[in-house]
């Protein structure tokens, strides 16, 4: 049976989308109707879990389709959004703010992204890979949101920062650890076959500085609600001059 070939857009993945949205939503809204701590917490280990299982079965279906060597290679945790993944299970189970701050800008703007223009996804509705491949990118978005309107979270100024550094950093590690292996985590070799993503438009190596760009500025957008919230909090309780 040939494999399905992914269509942007198509109905598979438009109730994708839907389901990003609709499943944290339906969770805070469980927790915040119960007024209960278990009740939430509940919801958080939901998420952690199925993030963490997802990507468990991942790895063996990997390992055992490729071997080691391709799986070092090609499969390795290391892109951003499977570290994102890794990280988010960490914010819902541990609560730190430090991890939080990482997970809420690399997650809302990177994950975002890759659910709505999928950049490597090899196949379709109904093939395993077209579901364990929005499991956990939905499911990063998804603990985001948890984290952020369920737990009571945030995000600062300063994690903006250290969160735009540490992806740098990253990006560092990372081209080295491609030259020595000659693979392409973060896409920094060169970009994803067969890619949808707009941000892909220039060719190597001038895409890498552009999405840098690009990814600071949607840390901002996606901090925006909330440094217009204390702005005003901050206006309200001063009072007028």
């Amino acid at each position: 049976m040939p494999t399905p070939e992914f269509q942007i857009f198509g109905t598979p993945h438009l109730v994708a989308m839907v389901l990003t949205l609709a499943v944290p939503i339906l969770l805070i809204a469980a927790a915040r109707k119960a007024g209960s701590k278990t009740v939430a917490d509940a919801g958080a280990w939901l998420l952690a879990g199925s993030l963490l299982v997802n990507e468990t079965i991942h790895w063996g279906y990997r390992l055992n389709a490729v071997g080691w060597s391709r799986f070092v290679q090609d499969h390795l945790p290391l892109h951003v959004c499977g570290l994102t993944i890794l990280l988010t299970a960490a914010t819902l189970i541990f609560r730190r703010q430090s991890i939080y701050e990482i997970v809420y800008f690399w997650g809302l703007v990177g994950s975002t992204n890759a659910v709505i223009t999928p950049g490597d996804l090899e196949a379709g509705f109904p093939d395993y890979r077209f579901f364990q491949y929005f499991i956990a990118h939905s499911g990063i978005v998804a603990g985001v949101l948890y984290a952020t309107l369920g737990l009571k979270m945030r995000p600062t100024l300063g994690g903006l920062f250290r969160a735009f550094v540490a992806l740098n950093v990253l990006a560092v590690v990372l081209g080295v650890l491609n030259f020595l292996l000659e693979s392409n985590y973060m896409f920094l070799s060169r970009p994803p076959a067969g890619t949808e993503s707009p941000f892909f438009f220039a060719g190597w190596p001038w895409y890498i500085p552009i999405i840098d760009l690009v990814a600071l500025a949607m840390f901002f957008v996606v901090l925006s609600p909330f440094l217009v919230a204390r702005w005003k909090t901050s206006r309200t309780s001063t009072g007028p001059e």
